[in-house]
């Protein structure tokens, strides 16, 4: 995924100053949840401590990745896009198996990276429509989308989908926001304005985001190895995404 910066600067009030939940108190009502991925490594870096703590619940999770992320390393000769594509299709599932997700609880819609359909382009009706039947098969209580404002064009457009494929639902699910990239560095360091937060204790899972985290190998190592402008995973980066808790958004409506 390419990062991109320049975005409207965020307020000063500290993550660390959110209320910190168990999950027996945040999650506790959920009975099935689905999370939305706009790239393969989202659904973990944003959300996959949730993910564990109610897969040991034995609570039901699906997860939807919107695009073939393969535009992470585009000048790569040994990994053109189709192979990166299958790539990271099998890094995801092996994350998701770490978190307890099996692999047939697991779809990917195969859009371009970099180019997931936004409102106005000619193939978001079609991703609006894929979403919404996706979503109605399965009747989550529980969404997990990425934050509407988060600094990636596929992250905004991913949440656009979502919400255009929800319109008309008489009674939606909950939705729970994650920042990938909230900040250039990664992560959200402070709670926009107009937006309630909170965070949840995810430290009994912590080692196995980290684990699941690590499954992207073609985003965290040297696997692709003929792209210096491939995009990496720095352990800086990681370290800002992967804390003792997660942060979720309930935006104000």
């Amino acid at each position: 995924m390419a990062l991109e910066t320049g975005d409207r600067a965020l307020p000063s009030t500290a993550i660390t100053d959110l209320a910190l939940h168990p999950a027996e108190t945040a999650l506790a009502s959920c009975q099935q949840a689905i999370a939305i991925a706009p790239h393969p490594d989202d659904e973990t870096l944003g959300c996959g401590g949730a993910i564990a703590l109610l897969r040991q619940r034995s609570v039901p999770v699906r997860v939807l990745v919107v695009s073939d992320g393969s535009g992470s390393h585009p000048h790569s000769q040994h990994y053109p896009a189709p192979r990166l594509k299958k790539l990271r299709q099998q890094e995801t599932i092996a994350a998701l198996q770490i978190l307890g997700v099996p692999a047939a609880a697991i779809t990917f819609l195969g859009w371009p990276d970099k180019a997931v359909p936004q409102p106005g382009s000619p193939h978001f009706g079609t991703a609006v429509a894929n979403c919404r039947r996706y979503l109605r098969c399965h009747q989550p209580a529980l969404l997990f989308v990425p934050w509407q404002h988060d600094h990636h064009r596929d992250h905004r457009a991913t949440w656009q989908i979502v919400q255009s494929a929800l319109q008309g639902w008489p009674q939606p699910p909950r939705q729970l926001a994650y920042a990938v990239w909230g900040s250039p560095a990664a992560g959200l360091p402070a709670l926009p304005g107009g937006t309630t937060g909170w965070r949840l204790d995810i430290r009994s899972v912590m080692a196995l985001k980290q684990q699941a985290a690590l499954a992207h190998q073609s985003q965290t190592t040297d696997l692709i190895a003929d792209d210096p402008t491939g995009f990496r995973l720095t352990p800086a980066m990681l370290a800002n995404l992967i804390q003792p808790w997660e942060t979720y958004l309930e935006e104000s409506s």
